[in-house]
């Protein structure tokens, strides 16, 4: 790969970009994701996460070439593979919308659309399609690899999954902007260490501690900043908001036209709701009522969470749409304040990050030097993992502050004989 421009970033140091690379970045497709935090609301709790979609895909590029470079060294891919990693990895996340997930909220809700497939859309048929055909790359290529669809699972894996290096930019990233220690891991060991068996991306056993430390950190990450209280409830008002103005601002249809997706940027969003005029509409009182409170930070307050353990009866409603409004009500009206200052935020994430294929990673294949062998070990069986498997399952209610005591009682009188907590149940 010929060098022609570099990239000073303060996690990864100097690294370099192909001609095909910057033609991708200098491009109005991708320089919008300048324009996309990375944490979206993060900010308001964490003042230097300020950081965006773009230099998280650099950064993946990086550590894909890196990957890349030890598995030809290794003899299981070709120089030509190399490029198309790094391509696919700058480009897993050109689809996303404004807002980090909470745009993405919107669009499965009202369009059932993720942003993986506005990121197909946007390689097979924007100006990125013209500019990877230019330099000899085929666009259908590269975008099945970036969203998990190649037939190399073990490609697949490097773009995203537990070993992918999408995670392991992310997490360095967002503890160094958010001042959060639980994400520093040893990403040049695990590259370094990363084999292949049996088609799948396998690890060399030395590094196994490397892992560990990786998918305990991700852990971290989740309790003390994607999770936070705060951290969620400006995004639960956000989102909230976009839910009510979307027939208004028609938001969820921009993504039909590439030219109106590439105008939708956090700034943006948040001026569209800040426009509203109510025309008569509660929905529209509310909405710009939100968005305002979002941008003077006068945030939602948390009066009751609690972290659910697999066997608690309220696992499986976390997702339950209809649950969850019925809850809301009846809280509301324990409480007698209006229902639409109560909010219900539930959280589900996997402890272990998805493979690309979406199924849950049951085992790690390790490679070590004779006897060791080849060995596929059971997560299960990894004690450090064993401890975290499973779900991270959150519920919290939320309201404004002059309800906050009102709301707690109510709330703990409804979920305080259903919710199962590692913790103590929370009302605060």
């Amino acid at each position: 790969m010929r060098a022609v421009a570099e990239i000073s970033d303060p996690i990864h140091g100097y690294f370099y970009l192909s001609s095909v690379d910057k033609d991708i970045v200098d491009s109005s497709l991708f320089q919008r994701l300048r324009r996309i935090r990375q944490l979206a609301s993060a900010y308001l709790t964490y003042p230097s996460a300020q950081h965006t979609r773009f230099e998280h895909s650099l950064g993946a590029m990086h550590l894909a070439g890196n990957a890349g470079n030890v598995l030809k060294d290794k003899g299981y891919v070709s120089d030509d593979a190399i490029q198309i990693l790094r391509l696919a990895a700058l480009l897993h996340d050109i689809g996303h919308g404004p807002l980090s997930h909470l745009f993405e909220e919107v669009l499965e809700v009202k369009s059932n659309i993720t942003h993986e497939d506005i990121g197909r859309m946007m390689i097979r048929k924007s100006m990125i399609s013209d500019i990877l055909a230019k330099h000899g790359y085929r666009a259908d290529e590269v975008s099945d690899l970036a969203f998990g669809q190649s037939s190399k699972r073990f490609l697949n894996e490097v773009i995203s999954g537990g070993l992918s290096v999408d995670l392991m930019d992310y997490l360095q990233r967002d503890a160094y902007f958010t001042g959060a220690h639980y994400g520093r891991i040893d990403a040049e060991r695990i590259i370094s260490s990363l084999e292949v068996y049996d088609g799948r991306l396998a690890l060399d056993r030395a590094a196994l501690n490397s892992f560990e430390s990786l998918l305990i950190a991700r852990y971290q990450m989740f309790k003390a900043v994607y999770f936070h209280k705060t951290v969620r409830a400006a995004e639960v008002m956000l989102l909230k908001a976009m839910m009510l103005a979307d027939e208004h601002l028609h938001l969820s249809e921009a993504y039909k036209s590439v030219e109106d997706y590439m105008r939708l940027t956090d700034d943006m969003i948040l001026a569209s709701l800040l426009s509203l005029r109510d025309e008569g509409r509660k929905e529209l009182v509310l909405a710009k009522r939100l968005a305002e409170d979002y941008r003077d930070r006068r945030l939602f307050k948390s009066v009751y969470e609690s972290i659910l353990q697999a066997s608690s009866r309220l696992i499986n409603r976390l997702t339950d749409a209809r649950y969850l409004r019925d809850r809301c009500s009846e809280i509301a009206g324990i409480a007698g304040v209006d229902p639409d200052m109560v909010y219900i935020d539930s959280a589900k994430a996997p402890s272990i990050p998805r493979a690309p294929s979406k199924e849950e990673p049951r085992d790690l294949v390790l490679v070590g030097k004779e006897p060791f062998g080849i060995k596929r070990i059971e997560m299960k069986d990894i004690p450090l993992i064993s401890s975290i498997m499973g779900y991270m399952n959150m519920i919290r209610v939320y309201t404004t502050e002059e309800h906050r005591e009102k709301v707690a009682r109510a709330a703990l009188s409804v979920f305080g004989s259903e919710a199962e907590s590692w913790y103590e149940r929370i009302a605060v």
